[in-house]
């Protein structure tokens, strides 16, 4: 078997095949990708089966991370929350084993797919499963008035009744004073979190690479920012990729009715389904709150190969440490650690 590889943001064969493939989701696009690369200098490869200046029938998209601090590896994909390879079983399972064969004289530490379905990735040779999440997706099929009755009656439907008579103000867009909002409520939620935020050019590279699939929406009271999620839509999919929220204000019901304003917008725009993103599975408070939402947990599983554990922010008492460092940092320092880290944890 040959196997080929490119460079998706300079082959116009990637994202055709991207939005025609069932499979295929904002995080294979090459929108995402150029965000990656213009961010983390994170070089985009797929890699597949099919022959220069044919059709694509399978790929596989890939990052190439080096860095100095974690060791240079091919990730699919960083700071993405699943990456379905785009290839059936067969083809997935040969393209690993020849990815494995190549692993040495490429000299990277692991290779890392994030499949929604594991099969083809479990059949890998030497695939190993690594870390474990759940993944929770709303159906939108339901009309609104059925949507907002399976909503849970005290913790989604009276929050938003409670939004609703605070008279909190709605915001949407891509605009630098959005952005300044949103990030500003990032900062104080990292810092409840112990951990630092993403960087900033981080978003403005994702604002400006997705263009009008992303919006910044943000709730206020009395002009002061309460809440605010970023949502990305593709195909027939609303995908909630970051949240933040001012603690001080969390009564008030804001995150519940930037949701609900998610919701109404994806219906009235024809989607199918609200992507909640990963959890981790001991994160039962975060579970409950997208199940209470009506949207249904499945199992989110990565693989390496070889076998290597991820690493994490949350875990490990090095880290509890600095979690306690993080969050007395001021707002600056945080924000340039954010900027010196995330590139090498991708």
């Amino acid at each position: 078997m040959s196997v080929y590889q490119f460079n998706p943001l300079k082959d116009s064969r990637w994202q055709p095949f991207v939005d025609d493939h069932p499979d295929g989701a904002v995080f294979h696009s090459a929108h995402w990708l150029e965000a990656l690369w213009r961010t983390y200098s994170y070089e985009p490869v797929v890699y597949t089966t099919t022959p220069p200046g044919r059709d694509l029938t399978n790929g596989i998209a890939f990052c190439r991370v080096r860095s100095w601090l974690s060791g240079s590896r091919l990730v699919s994909l960083p700071f993405s929350d699943h990456c379905q390879p785009l290839a059936g079983a067969q083809d997935m399972a040969e393209l690993m084993d020849w990815l494995k064969a190549s692993r040495q004289s490429k000299r990277w530490k692991y290779i890392e797919v994030r499949p929604c379905c594991p099969e083809g990735a479990a059949r890998a040779s030497d695939v190993t499963k690594s870390e474990s999440y759940s993944l929770q997706v709303l159906d939108l099929s339901p009309s609104l008035d059925t949507l907002f009755r399976n909503f849970h009656k005290s913790c989604v439907q009276r929050k938003i009744q409670r939004a609703e008579r605070e008279k909190l103000t709605y915001e949407e867009g891509r605009s630098d004073e959005l952005l300044k909002k949103f990030y500003d409520l990032l900062l104080l939620t990292r810092r409840r979190h112990g951990l630092p935020p993403q960087p900033l050019v981080w978003f403005r590279n994702v604002v400006a690479c997705l263009g009008n699939r992303l919006l910044i929406r943000i709730v206020s009271k009395d002009g002061q920012p309460v809440a605010s999620i970023v949502t990305i839509q593709y195909k027939d999919v609303l995908v909630y990729k970051y949240g933040c929220s001012d603690s001080r204000f969390n009564n008030l019901g804001g995150n519940s009715l930037l949701f609900w304003r998610a919701i109404q917008d994806a219906k009235k725009n024809g989607l199918l389904k609200y992507d909640l993103g990963r959890s981790e599975t001991d994160n039962s408070g975060l579970v409950t709150f997208k199940e209470n939402w009506g949207a249904v947990s499945m199992p989110l599983d990565y693989y390496r190969l070889p076998a290597r554990r991820s690493f994490h922010l949350n875990s490990g008492w090095r880290t509890r440490v600095a979690r306690g460092v993080f969050s007395l940092m001021p707002d600056t320092l945080l924000a340039a650690t954010g900027r010196l880290l995330y590139r090498h944890i991708g």
